[in-house]
C-alpha cells in the first residue's frame, strides 16, 4: 500500500499514524456497537419513556463528541496513508487493493452522510417532541431512526471487513 512518505522517519511516522486510526476505529466501531448491543435494548428496562429518552439522549450527546473526533482521526489517518491513490485517481482500479480501498472510501462517504444526517435532524427533533411529553411521535421517529442507525451499522461493519481484506490483497 503506498502509504504517507515521511522520509527517514517513515517507519516511526507510519506506526504513529496507523496506531492513531486504530485506536479511532476501536472508539469508532467498538463505541457503535455498544450502543445497538447493550445500551439501547438495555434502556427498555426503563419503564418511564421520557427519562430512557433523556438517558439516550445524554449518552447519545456525549458519544457524538467521541464519535466526531474519532471519525475526523480515521479520515485524516486513512487518507495520510493513501495519500498516493488521491494523488493519481486510476491507481484505485489498477490491482485488488485500490479497488477495496475505492469501494471503501465510497461506503464511507455514504455512512457518513446517513449518519450525520440522521442524528442532526432526527435527533434534535426527538429531544424536542420528549420535552413536550408528545411520546407516541417520538417513537414513531425512533422506528425510522433505528433503520438509519442500522444501516450505518451494517455499513461499518461491511467497511471493516473491507479494510480486513485490504490487508490480504497487499
Amino acid at each position: 500500500m503506498p502509504y504517507l512518505n515521511l522520509g527517514y522517519i517513515s517507519s516511526i511516522g507510519l506506526t504513529i499514524i496507523l496506531f492513531i486510526h486504530v485506536l479511532s476505529a476501536i472508539i469508532f466501531v467498538g463505541g457503535s456497537i455498544f450502543i445497538w448491543v447493550i445500551l439501547w435494548p438495555e434502556s427498555y428496562k426503563l419503564n418511564d419513556e421520557k427519562l430512557r429518552t433523556r438517558l439516550l439522549g445524554l449518552v447519545g450527546k456525549k458519544f457524538a463528541l467521541y464519535t466526531n473526533i474519532s471519525l475526523s482521526l480515521l479520515i485524516i489517518t486513512g487518507l495520510a496513508m493513501t495519500y498516493k491513490y488521491l494523488l493519481n485517481f486510476s491507481l484505485y482500479f489498477q490491482s485488488m487493493e485500490g479497488f477495496i480501498l475505492f469501494f471503501a472510501e465510497i461506503l464511507i462517504i455514504i455512512m457518513v452522510m446517513i449518519m450525520y444526517g440522521n442524528n442532526i435532524y432526527h435527533g434534535k427533533l426527538i429531544v424536542k417532541l420528549n420535552e413536550q411529553n408528545k411520546f407516541d411521535e417520538v417513537k414513531k421517529i425512533r422506528k425510522v431512526t433505528h433503520i438509519y442507525s442500522l444501516i450505518t451499522m451494517i455499513l461499518l461493519i461491511i467497511i471493516v471487513f473491507l479494510m480486513v481484506a485490504l490487508k490480504v490483497y497487499q
